[in-house]
Parts: structure tokens; C-alpha cells; sequence
């Protein structure tokens, strides 16, 4: 059974870079990855708030939530 991986990220160069060389380079036969623009998204906030989300760029695995650099803070995208 695959694991679910949630790419959250604003749009930023650091989250752009960070999407494609992070979430991109998890293995398909192992990860549902799913990748969601906070930045034209909002609807989604609270869903990545409920995950442990600070700032993005962030990827959640399994309900964790993995925060990969700084590009811009959760409450900056409200």
C-alpha cells in the first residue's frame, strides 16, 4: 500500500526548487504524492495548519510534517 505525501508550497523560487527536487524525487510505487499551491489554494490552509504545517515549503508524509526550508511562514498566506 502506497503512503500519502503532501507537497504544500506558495510558489516562491525556494518552494518551486524544493518541489522539484525534493518532492519529485519520491518514489511513485511508494508515495501518493500530491502537490498543493497555498498561495492560489487558500481553501487548503487549514488542512496544512492540521498537519503541522509552519511555513513552506513542507512536505507531510503519513501525517507528519517535514519542513524542507524557509520560503514564507503559514501565516503570511492567510
Amino acid at each position: 500500500m502506497k503512503s500519502k505525501a503532501i507537497f504544500y508550497h506558495a510558489g516562491c523560487p525556494v518552494c518551486v526548487a524544493a518541489e522539484q527536487n525534493v518532492a519529485h524525487a519520491l518514489d511513485p510505487v511508494k508515495y501518493d504524492v500530491e502537490i498543493v499551491h497555498l498561495g492560489t489554494d487558500k481553501s487548503r490552509l487549514k488542512d496544512a495548519e492540521a498537519a503541522g504545517v509552519q511555513s513552506v515549503p513542507a512536505l507531510v508524509i503519513d501525517g507528519a510534517a517535514f519542513h524542507i526550508n524557509f520560503g514564507a511562514g503559514i501565516e503570511a498566506l492567510k
